[in-house]
């Protein structure tokens, strides 16, 4: 008796236009995905990079009151050079308080968050309350200069103002209060203020 085998018809794979636009789609999501990943971690990068040279200068001045005192000095050169405009450069003006505020801003974090503590901490807590209050007029000196058109006359005096008040307060820092704390702590509690002042710093550089 004669047997037939009955073959099974071959498959046969088509690949259609909508699979090669699935395929296409992934490849272009994963490109993509990349692509913003990439971009993420150089912007990352960048980031970090801006505000590591934004607190190197105080990094590298050494003990925390050089530290303070080095930002001191710079923020008063950029005084110097928005007393020095005029009444038409209004853009220069706005520019040059954006830069104050950012450098005291900084400079005032890593004083109210490790300096002053510290000033506490070896007994000198009416001091360190005194100075902290001052940080408050600092802000209002902003609050007003922004809110003031400048290129009123009245703009620049407020300036002068504002520094007045400023160089009152770095003088008593740099010439009392920072030689003292700075003698009174041993080397090692000195360095261990200098890196948390300069983490505090670079957190918000």
């Amino acid at each position: 008796m004669a047997t037939t085998t009955e073959r099974e018809p071959k498959r046969t794979t088509k690949t259609t236009a909508k699979d090669t636009a699935k395929t296409s789609g992934s490849t272009s999501v994963g490109v993509i995905a990349g692509a913003v990943a990439g971009g993420a971690a150089l912007g990352l990068l960048a980031m970090l990079g801006r505000k590591a040279a934004v607190q190197a200068p105080s990094a590298l001045a050494g003990n925390w009151d050089d530290a303070l005192k080095a930002e001191h000095k710079a923020v008063l050169k950029v005084f110097d050079t928005l007393e020095a405009t005029d009444d038409k450069a209004t853009i220069r003006r706005n520019m040059l308080l954006a830069h104050i505020k950012h450098a005291l801003v900084k400079h005032a974090i890593e004083e109210e968050n490790v300096i002053y503590p510290a000033l506490r901490e070896a007994g000198k807590t009416e001091q360190a309350d005194e100075l902290n209050a001052e940080h408050g007029y600092v802000k209002q000196f902003l609050y007003e200069l922004e809110n003031m058109p400048s290129t009123s006359p009245k703009w620049l005096e407020k300036v002068k103002e504002f520094r007045a008040a400023l160089e009152k307060h770095i003088r008593e820092e740099e010439d009392e209060l920072f030689p003292e704390l700075r003698a009174q702590l041993s080397e090692e509690k000195n360095k261990a203020l200098t890196l948390a002042m300069n983490k505090e710093g670079f957190k918000v550089a």
